[in-house]
């Protein structure tokens, strides 16, 4: 969308448009009628799934699909006609096009499975909406700071892969025969999903014991490492809405300065008004 602020540049704040076309791309009711558009063809592709409506109304849902990336297409294109140049260096412009340029590929013979790939039209909401787009934009700054962990959680399953593979693999063959294996049933564990009465009771049941590197790694990896990446995410968001306070504070600051340039020159337009009225009696 035009109304870029996050994570981008204010295509709207950075230099006010002129011209029919540039009052219409910036306008709000503009953006609130591409995202009803954005909503209804998600909601139409999820109804091309279902056989039964396709039987009756599969006509007009492909007709409203051509409809709908038309008005992508031509919402897209006056969007790089009335910002030029400052579009291509939008990250969310940039998006938006290419969700766009990827459904407008031709679905066609081998290529049909490429149809489905016109759900992503689904995602030009991150950029439309504003709360979910700080959300997106917050992730995406953390993600340097989650490099760090990321190679701290590898090497922790690896440390761990190895050790229950060679404790555990000729005992039980599916969960820790290999090293890939046993990284899989690790990552199961590490979900919490099933680890219990999937994998570590049957493991205790011929080795009592084993308890004693299962709890270890659920406490060091789901307990602590993983809630890393909830704090990093958190810092992000929270510097996130500082940064965006700082702006809106700046732009008051940078307005108030104006409106007392104003009064300043107001005061003495009327000052020296009144010393011709004066000098003339």
């Amino acid at each position: 969308m035009s109304s870029n602020t996050e994570g981008g540049l204010d295509l709207r704040v950075e230099r006010p448009e002129t011209g029919a076309l540039g009052r219409l791309v910036t306008h709000p009711w503009f953006e609130r009628f591409i995202i009803a558009v954005i909503v209804a063809n998600a909601i139409t592709l999820g109804l091309e799934t279902s056989k039964t409506v396709m039987a009756t109304y599969g006509e007009l849902l492909h007709w409203l699909d051509k409809i709908m990336l038309s008005i992508f297409v031509a919402e897209v294109i006056a969007r790089m006609i009335v910002f030029k140049g400052r579009f291509w260096r939008d990250p969310w412009s940039l998006f938006d096009f290419t969700v766009v340029a990827i459904t407008l590929i031709p679905a066609t013979g081998n290529l049909s499975v490429l149809r489905a790939l016109r759900i992503l039209r689904a995602l030009r909401l991150i950029s439309a909406v504003p709360s979910v787009k700080r959300v997106v934009s917050s992730l995406l700054s953390a993600v340097p700071g989650m490099g760090s962990i990321i190679l701290l959680l590898a090497l922790i399953n690896y440390i761990f892969a190895v050790l229950t593979t060679k404790l555990y693999g000729d005992s039980f063959p599916e969960m820790f025969g290999t090293i890939g294996a046993s990284l899989y049933t690790l990552f199961q564990v590490m979900t919490l999903e099933g680890w219990s009465g999937d994998v570590v009771r049957p493991v205790m049941a011929q080795y009592p014991y084993a308890w004693a590197v299962f709890l270890p790694y659920i406490i060091v990896v789901t307990f602590a490492v993983l809630n890393l990446f909830i704090g990093i995410v958190v810092d992000a968001m929270q510097q996130q809405s500082a940064e965006a306070k700082e702006e809106v504070i700046e732009v008051t600051r940078r307005e108030y300065d104006v409106l007392i340039a104003e009064i300043r020159s107001l005061r003495e337009e009327v000052r020296r008004a009144r010393g011709r009225e004066a000098g003339r009696s």
